[in-house]
């Protein structure tokens, strides 16, 4: 997901709506297979480390909570992950683990200072003894400040899709991503735990997932938001090759560089200078800046305490550096066809922008006037706010927030994923698409906006997995579309193409008119520059 709590406890008072918005950011064949004996109510798998014990259902069996790195604790903060310890008695791997720690967000997602979290989940669907099937790792969303894997019920996934599916906890915020230069060691740079920590749940699963029905040489990873953004890290890192065949990127467009609107919060894959100058002022904040030894201080002070100070400032991927898992920028690898050859699905939704301007909305407790709207084209885009604001007027929008959406779902997301798509396919198949449900499921949590949200960032989440953040039913409708969708993911896990099965046809991403609308009425291909003015935002500096 994608909206964390301006601070704790939730519903506090904000700290404006900047700070608001720095917190933001959140099928092969359908192949027939052989009829399994029935399951035991509590199956057993020897892993690598230990034995484990989870839970059959019907049709399925999950395994949650199973480690895949040591708990980053005392020296280990800060520092790459290492293997778990291994254990002998059968481990209980019923229930969830705990979330990495966090604030709680306004999806429901809740607090947690826990630093032992580096666990994942399985689910499994029945198969016959010996198959192997295709492997999909998800990582979650959260703008790096929040979410856990355990939140992404795969059940709908693994079993119409026939896949074993992984879900993973990886450090977040500061404590993922403080990079520091007391923190460097000889062979790694500081700030970028997190995507070690993916890197390291993916070896555990090419180590470990054949024992669960998987085939370890047909992983696809994909994620959505800062998963993402992570997806595309992991596309661009060394480090990373091999560990993955396939990729779907799930709004977080990988050439995104300074089209985010809100001037902190910045969720997206930055320089090493601007990482560490943020890492030298939260040490100073936690009264670390002068000790004689930096780094021990810091791993001394409380995960409390650093969530709190480092609440509403932006964490996410450093690039650059001598010894670093991301030598260069994604935008800038996936430009160069620096990034491991695989195939990729890559899209965003309609509306994306919509969820920032609600967001924003709700914690600050103010709706979007004319003159904020007004004010926000000027800050931004200077000289060219009089031209943004005749293209985008507001008769058009019936509200400043909906055009406020509108203007930036087009000039921070669309056309940013329709530059990406044409970079990526100079070098990679690539399958494009934007998700359209212009009602998709509302969370619990979530206020009521002031105006239509549509096809929102996160609204294509309970299409693919039950997630309790959005319990609500699908329509009739909808539970095509998420048929239909589930048919795409897993098909393109199976064979590197999404197509087959009857579905409608899916064209290989070669221009702007190949970009394929997934909505509960039709499903086909629409022309993603036209529809987001991207001709007009080529012309627009910032």
């Amino acid at each position: 997901m994608i909206i964390r709590q301006a601070s704790t406890p939730r519903r506090a008072g904000t700290r404006g709506w900047v700070r608001a918005a720095a917190a933001l950011t959140a099928v092969a064949g359908l192949t027939a297979c052989a009829t399994p004996a029935p399951a035991p109510p509590h199956p057993i798998v020897q892993t690598g480390d230990g034995p484990v014990r989870g839970t059959a259902a019907d049709g399925y069996r999950t395994f949650r909570n199973i480690p895949y790195a040591a708990p980053p604790v005392g020296g280990l903060r800060w520092a790459p992950p290492v293997p778990p310890a291994p254990w002998t008695a059968v481990r209980d791997a019923t229930a969830p683990g705990h979330a990495c720690p966090q604030n709680a967000s306004m999806l429901g997602d809740p607090a947690s200072d826990t630093e032992d979290c580096l666990s994942l989940n399985i689910t499994e669907p029945d198969h016959a003894p010996g198959q192997t099937l295709p492997v999909m790792v998800w990582i979650h969303g959260g703008g790096f400040y929040f979410g856990s894997g355990d939140t992404y019920r795969a059940r709908r996934l693994a079993t119409r899709g026939h896949v074993v599916v992984v879900t993973l906890n990886y450090r977040l915020g500061a404590l993922g991503y403080l990079a520091h230069p007391a923190l460097d060691t000889r062979d790694t740079d500081s700030g970028n735990y997190g995507l070690l920590d993916q890197q390291a749940a993916l070896r555990w699963v090419h180590r470990d997932i054949g024992r669960f029905g998987g085939n370890p040489g047909a992983v696809t990873v994909f994620g959505e938001s800062a998963g993402a953004t992570s997806t595309c890290a992991l596309l661009a890192a060394p480090a990373a090759a091999g560990l993955f065949q396939r990729a779907i990127v799930q709004s977080s467009p990988c050439t995104e560089t300074n089209q985010w609107p809100y001037p902190d919060g910045y969720w997206f894959a930055r320089p090493r200078a601007d990482a560490e100058q943020q890492g030298r002022a939260l040490a100073e904040d936690l009264g670390c800046g002068q000790n004689p030894d930096i780094a021990a201080c810091l791993r001394a002070v409380p995960a409390a305490r650093i969530l709190a100070a480092a609440d509403g400032a932006g964490y996410g991927p450093a690039y650059g550096g001598r010894h670093t898992p991301l030598p260069v920028a994604p935008a800038e690898a996936i430009t160069t066809g620096a990034i491991a050859p695989v195939p990729v699905i890559h899209g965003t939704t309609r509306d994306e922008h919509a969820t920032f301007v609600w967001a924003i909305e709700t914690m600050t407790g103010h709706r979007t006037t004319t003159e904020d709207y007004r004010r926000q084209l000027d800050s931004f885009f200077g000289a060219d706010a009089d031209r943004v604001a005749a293209r985008y007027p507001l008769t058009d929008y019936g509200s400043p927030s909906r055009a406020l959406a509108a203007l930036f779902t087009d000039y921070t997301w669309a056309c940013t994923a329709g530059a990406t798509d044409d970079a990526l396919t100079a070098h990679t198949p690539v399958y494009a698409y934007e998700f359209a449900d212009p009602h998709p499921p509302w969370g619990t949590d979530m206020p009521p906006a002031s105006f239509p949200t549509g096809a929102l960032h996160v609204g294509e989440i309970p299409s693919l997995f039950d997630d309790p953040e959005f319990p609500a039913p699908l329509t009739a409708a909808q539970t095509r579309l998420s048929d239909t969708m589930i048919g795409y993911w897993t098909r393109f896990a199976r064979t590197g193409d999404p197509n087959g099965d009857h579905a409608p046809p899916w064209p290989r991403y070669q221009q702007p008119t190949d970009v394929l609308s997934l909505s509960p009425t039709a499903i086909h291909p629409t022309d993603l520059a036209t529809e987001h003015h991207c001709p007009f935002w080529s012309t627009v500096h910032h």
